[in-house]
């Protein structure tokens, strides 16, 4: 019995939901369209390039929760579950958290995407435990600031090393699925690292250290790796 933890966005979704959340925010017409979409399309694009500022990001994608009820929120996040994120869920991914619990393992996602986002997604895939960056409630009204160590480089490290303390759980036997450098750190600390439709960085590192490189896009999960 041994943890098993995801990344998700591009991981066990199809798409990146953080960059998802912030087009449906524009399409919806409940942010400025030209600044809001491309500001996020460049914090995107930072992202993958390994430059992303996490707070700069943070202080961007936080700021329309602060400015909007939560009312307002709650309805708008259900709309964009089931018309954004349930189309790009993927059934190897779904076979792929079947195998690791039929193993009698323990589930993890571990995301940079703030929590009011990620919590439903996770929630559909039926897996308990969630870290992911933590937007800052105060009576029912979120301040656009971060709560804690924001989920994201070393930062996922940090998070999880906090959870292992808390929980008693460990990382004998660990695995970590991700398709991202900027999982590095995480990648390097467990015992079973993953590639998962990796990007080039990822990919060539994943290749010059013999990790498996997996595609959770394919019509059937490959489970050859759990030799």
């Amino acid at each position: 019995m041994s943890l098993a933890i995801f990344d998700l966005d591009n991981t066990l979704l199809a798409n990146d939901s953080d960059y998802l959340w912030g087009q449906f925010l524009v399409d919806q017409k409940i942010v400025d369209a030209s600044y809001y979409a491309q500001e996020n399309e460049r914090f995107y694009q930072e992202y993958k390039q390994g430059q992303l500022d996490i707070m700069e990001f943070l202080n961007f994608s936080l700021k329309p929760l602060a400015d909007n009820t939560l009312e307002n929120l709650y309805q708008w996040r259900s709309q964009f579950i089931t018309e954004v994120i349930q189309p790009i869920l993927l059934e190897p991914a779904r076979e792929l958290i079947s195998k690791h619990q039929q193993m009698g393992d323990t589930l993890l996602v571990i995301t940079a995407t703030n929590q009011f986002v990620t919590e439903p997604i996770v929630n559909l895939y039926g897996i308990k435990h969630l870290l992911a960056t933590i937007p800052e409630l105060i009576a029912d009204r979120y301040t656009g600031k971060v709560s804690g160590t924001p989920c994201f480089q070393e930062g996922k490290v940090a998070r999880l090393q906090q959870w292992l303390q808390d929980t008693g759980y460990n990382l004998e036997g660990s695995w970590f699925y991700s398709d991202s450098h900027n999982d590095l750190p995480l990648l390097k600390l467990v015992d079973h690292p993953v590639a998962v439709n990796p990007d080039d960085v990822l990919k060539q590192y994943a290749e010059q250290t013999n990790w498996p490189i997996i595609s959770l896009r394919e019509q059937r999960c490959p489970v050859h790796h759990f030799k």
